[in-house]
């Protein structure tokens, strides 16, 4: 998966399309990612002390990896990611500005 945790996306589809966020959490063997404040869902929480009520709980949902994608932090334009070995090493790159992301 080209996408890691704390790279800013842009959604591409659903409900939330055109909004951008950070990727909190990231499940490469289901392809999907979590971005913070986005797509949320209700839960309902449970009283954990007798003083307390239960309540409902905003907690964001997983995304389709197919359905973001990458904000450039150098140029902040919607890009696809590359790969280009520098010096034995592996970097992504932005396919707009060929900077490292």
């Amino acid at each position: 998966m080209k996408i890691k945790k704390g790279d800013t996306v842009k959604i591409l589809a659903g409900k939330e399309r055109g909004k951008t966020g950070k990727v909190i959490r990231v499940m490469p063997a289901e392809a999907k990612l979590v971005v913070e404040g986005l797509n949320l869902h209700k839960k309902h929480a449970r009283s954990r002390q007798a003083e307390r009520k239960g309540e409902v709980v905003l907690v964001p949902g997983a995304l389709n990896s197919a359905k973001v994608a990458l904000v450039c932090p150098r140029c902040g334009r919607v890009t696809r990611v590359g790969y280009e070995i520098i010096n034995g090493q592996k970097n992504r790159i932005c396919k707009k500005c060929r900077q490292m992301v």
